[in-house]
């Protein structure tokens, strides 16, 4: 089972940009998933989840400028963010509760996109 995530890149402050996740592999079940974020000397934090049938939750900071949703025919999880800050900065990570196919639920994670917002 992997994660892959993609659409990261270097953006001007209230600039918009999507970032995308992919779970591949032998899956039977995919519970929630969703974005967290890693700035640097800062602990992760969850930005964003979703569940399976599509209830999100999203941290204080990014409430009304970002989006999550998934696909869950692509196994797919997006974050649609909005109105990029500089204090957004940081490498982003895809996560997901997955149960393999003939094995036990976990969580699993992407490689990580930066997302950098400067002037």
């Amino acid at each position: 089972v992997q994660l892959q995530a993609s659409g990261g890149g270097v953006m001007l402050p209230g600039d918009s940009l999507r970032l995308s996740c992919t779970a591949s592999g032998r899956i039977f079940d995919i519970g929630i998933m969703g974005w967290y974020r890693q700035a640097p000397g800062q602990q992760r934090e969850m930005v964003a989840e979703i569940t399976s049938v599509g209830t999100p939750n999203y941290a204080d900071s990014v409430k009304g400028r970002f989006t999550i949703s998934r696909d869950n025919a692509k196994r797919m999880v997006s974050l649609q963010m909005e109105s990029l800050r500089p204090e957004d900065t940081a490498v982003y990570y895809c996560n997901a509760i997955i149960r393999p196919t003939g094995g036990r639920s976990g969580s699993y994670w992407g490689q990580g996109t930066q997302v950098t917002v400067s002037s």
